[in-house]
């Protein structure tokens, strides 16, 4: 896991005057889940946008397997093996959900391959299995989630940017998410750069987290670590230290939901 398999220098994007994200650098080893923390607007689904080539950098460069990939075409960059789920799950609704499988499948051309990761997500989503016919704006918003994850893997990448899995979920689904995604890297070896807002579940299932403040990286150290640091017990955790007897607690705000 030493290995880097991506790498952010310095970058910065913006949406017309308005920076949205400020000098990030980052780094993404193979094989390991890696995860952005961050508030409502911090800029965590602009990383993610700027390096699948949805937005443009306007400084900074951006390097997947060794290679550049800057500014390049989201096309180019899923061949080179980089998927997207982007937050909102985007399936296309009146194809059925297996045509939505194999449209992440469509720039590969081994159809041998494409059919074992076809039952591979099935056996992952058997719902997917079984509404294989059924129209994907049918699938409830959990069952589309499955879907945007698995339309990744049909793309036989190396890397998954996965951006807000668990919105709009409920905790049992949300759980059942996070399961499958720690499943994926560790079956399949797929290196996964995660946004999430759901903090204590991307902690849990990730190896190395950044913390992203106004466009900027403020913090970055492995989960475990993480955990353990009172800024982020307080601000992310939604925990905050009481004295009793001496000793040092955490307990959960009543503020917090």
């Amino acid at each position: 896991m030493s290995d880097v398999i991506l790498q952010l220098l310095n970058v910065e994007s913006a949406y017309g005057p308005i920076k949205a994200i400020r000098g990030v650098s980052l780094k993404v080893r193979a094989g390991e889940i890696a995860t952005v923390l961050g508030s409502n607007g911090a800029g965590k689904t602009t990383i993610l946008k700027t390096i699948s080539g949805i937005i443009d950098p306007r400084k900074g460069s951006i390097e997947f397997k060794g290679e550049s990939i800057t500014a390049k075409d989201p096309a180019h960059i899923v061949q080179r093996g980089l998927s997207h789920v982007p937050e909102g799950r985007e399936v296309f609704p009146l194809l059925s959900v297996k045509d939505n499988l194999l449209m992440g499948a469509y720039t590969r051309r081994d159809r041998d391959g494409v059919g074992r990761d076809l039952e591979t997500v099935f056996g992952y989503f058997p719902i997917l299995k079984d509404r294989a016919a059924q129209d994907a704006g049918l699938l409830s918003g959990g069952q589309q989630q499955m879907l945007a994850i698995s339309r990744a893997i049909m793309a036989g990448p190396g890397m998954i940017l996965l951006d807000e899995p668990s919105l709009g979920l409920s905790p049992k689904l949300t759980k059942e998410i996070f399961e499958i995604v720690v499943r994926i890297n560790r079956e399949r070896g797929t290196t996964i750069l995660l946004v999430e807002q759901n903090a204590n579940m991307a902690l849990n299932a990730s190896d190395y987290g950044y913390v992203l403040e106004n466009g900027r990286i403020v913090m970055e150290d492995t989960c475990e670590r993480l955990r353990e640091k009172d800024d982020i017990k307080e601000f992310y955790l939604g925990m905050k230290e009481e004295g009793a007897r001496g000793e040092r607690r955490w307990k959960k705000k009543k503020t917090w939901r």
